[in-house]
């Protein structure tokens, strides 16, 4: 998605009449169904008049195209400004420049990592040689124009505002960025001019960046697939803004051995990248002889991983690694160097299969960490004894007298690098209010269908491609299958359709296993892991009814674990278990709903809510 697309001539008219920033923001309220902030839109006046300048010299072909606010491939972050046109030799060429209006910044200890004063406070961001270089790399990555026809992106940063009196952003700390995408300061409008020149030495009027924008988007590498790649040392995915922030601040937390204990809080929705930052740390501390274990409550993420390196590692070395949440009932404090807690949502405060082991998990794991990450999202508390909210990690923190640091992911990397489709998740399922009414301008391969037959259909057929894609469904339905192989979990006879449930001998590798395409998963066996396309069956746990979402709990399996127990805290508090409940299955189903990278189709029980869907995909 591009918010505004014209030739150099079309784009310094429209700065000089003054009409800049309203071009850009009736487009962008348009595609996104948002108004940006005031000094997002104060940005773009100031910001565009700046490049004008640049723009201005008579070197820099009239016809050469710019392109303002482009979305980069597979996340939710916009570049700035991109200039497009050809090179000497005729081949196409594109320059991303990243826009910073900041006046003066401070170095830190962090690789890559920057201070300065933005929204009212001093913040650690990414230095903005590193943030350019990171959206070129996406581009790089993922476009398949840009890779299949060598199209030249070269990233820069300018700060129009800053001299850099004290060096930090131009410190030799950071020079093997700046090498990779140079920093133009405030008096440097030559240099940059130049620095286009160099690149651009004919128009294109933005041909180049319209083929980028039309084409097709390879979808984000799967964890699972590039994890032996990764623990062999090699770089498969390039850190982002604040997941590259996270990383860094956990590194230096790592070093302060000795000190009090550190606890880094790091919210995130689905597929902003909190396991691949994740499994990179462990990949980074590990090799710098730290220990540190990736912990899991849900065993499913710590099985598909094994069993992805089992034939490259020993078991011993596996289990080093990767560790359930109630490991640690018993350990010493400060003995593990940094503990890396993956959906930390999950955590109960008992340990064991009867929960009759260890105090609280969350205590355990701050008491045995010298440093502990929390990766947290709260709407995907799925249990009802799940406990891993920042108030409870926080709570002990405290107790133990740790330095908390919270933190936060928004870079969208699944459901089509679209925050809109999220938004549009919890807006329709009645999760919180978002104001995304409609999916207008996602891309992402959303369906609703009338008959379950016809998805499973769709589903079999995506998944021809590589085999990662699923059916799963609300665990409404009895595990019959369990006991009896020759049963079917569920039917729908008036559509001629019947499934089972994933097979018991698969457990938690069902979604790895060839056949399981004829099988139908739950919440257990996919929470933290991720599909190309997933098909949901909505069960009778949740329906539309005089206009809003209503639950019932009392519509779930016998044989869920997840609400075990409910029916005892209906009858001593039947308000809260209630409030309970409906948190889970809409979470349940918001989790469902997000484990696709490339699309998700959906079957409905309840035909009112099936059409509720389908009126909230368009205005």
């Amino acid at each position: 998605m591009i918010v505004y697309h014209k030739n150099k001539t079309s784009f310094i008219n429209d700065v000089m009449d003054s009409v800049i920033a309203d071009e850009i923001l009736k487009v962008y309220q348009e595609k996104l169904g948002k108004r940006p902030s005031p000094s997002e839109y104060q940005s773009w006046q100031n910001s565009s008049q700046y490049m004008q300048n640049v723009l201005l010299d008579s070197g820099i072909p009239d016809n050469c195209g710019i392109s303002i606010e482009y979305n980069v491939p597979s996340t939710a972050k916009r570049i700035d400004f991109v200039i497009s046109g050809n090179d000497e030799n005729a081949n196409k060429s594109a320059i991303i420049v990243e826009l910073k209006q900041w006046s003066s910044a401070e170095k830190t200890s962090k690789d890559a990592i920057v201070s300065t004063y933005l929204g009212k406070r001093e913040r650690e961001v990414t230095h903005p040689s590193y943030q350019a270089w990171s959206y070129a790399a996406l581009l790089q990555d993922f476009n398949t124009y840009v890779y299949e026809n060598n199209i030249g992106i070269y990233p820069c940063a300018y700060l129009h505002n800053c001299d850099d009196k004290n060096g930090s952003i131009m410190d030799d700390f950071y020079k093997s960025h700046l090498e990779k995408a140079p920093v133009f300061l405030k008096h440097d409008r030559q240099k940059l001019s130049d620095f286009i020149k160099k690149y651009i030495t004919t128009g294109d009027n933005g041909e180049t960046v319209y083929e980028i924008e039309n084409g097709e988007i390879r979808p984000s590498k799967a964890l699972a697939d590039s994890l032996l790649s990764m623990l062999k040392g090699n770089k498969e995915f390039t850190l982002i803004d604040e997941q590259k922030l996270v990383y860094e601040t956990t590194l230096a937390a790592s070093k302060n051995k000795g000190e009090k204990k550190t606890v880094i809080i790091v919210k995130g929705g689905p597929g902003t990248g909190k396991s691949v930052v994740a499994i990179n740390l462990l990949v980074a501390l590990n090799g710098d002889r730290k220990t540190c274990h990736y912990v899991t409550r849900n065993s499913a993420p710590r099985e598909v991983y094994a069993a992805k390196l089992t034939s490259s590692f020993k078991k011993t070395h596996i289990s080093n690694l990767f560790k359930g949440s109630g490991s640690y009932t018993e350990t010493d404090s400060n003995s593990i160097d940094v503990l890396v807690i993956d959906e930390a949502h999950r955590l109960n405060e008992k340990s064991g299969m009867f929960r009759n082991q260890g105090e609280n998990q969350v205590k355990e794991l701050v008491h045995t960490a010298q440093t502990s990450v929390f990766f947290v999202d709260e709407d995907q508390k799925i249990h009802i004894h799940d406990i891993g909210d920042t108030e409870e990690i926080e709570y002990w923190a405290k107790k133990h007298d740790a330095h908390i640091i919270n933190l936060e992911l928004e870079s969208q990397f699944r459901c089509g690098g679209s925050d809109g489709y999220l938004a549009w998740v919890d807006n329709t399922l009645d999760i919180k209010n978002t104001a995304n009414y409609d999916l207008s301008d996602i891309q992402y391969d959303f369906r609703i269908f009338d008959d379950p037959e016809e998805m499973r259909k769709a589903i079999f057929k995506v998944n021809m491609t590589n085999n990662k894609s699923r059916l799963l469904a609300g665990y409404c339905w009895d595990w019959e299958s369990k006991k009896n192989p020759l049963a079917y979990d569920i039917h729908f006879d008036e559509f001629n359709f019947k499934m089972r449930w994933n097979l018991s001998d698969d457990g938690m590798l069902w979604i790895l296993k060839e056949d399981s395409i004829n099988e139908i998963g739950c919440i257990h066996t996919c929470q933290g892991l991720e599909l190309d396309y997933a098909g949901i069956i909505i069960g009778p746990d949740i329906r539309y009814e005089n206009g809003k979402i209503v639950t019932n709990v009392l519509e779930r399996s016998k044989n869920d674990r997840t609400v075990f127990g409910i029916k005892k805290m209906l009858k001593e508090d039947e308000t809260s278990a209630l409030e309970l409940s409906d948190s889970i299955i809409k979470n349940t189903y918001r989790t469902l709903m997000t484990r696709g990278m490339k699309g998700c189709f959906v079957y409905c029980v309840d035909p009112s809510l099936r059409d509720h869907l389908k009126s909230a995909l368009k205005e």
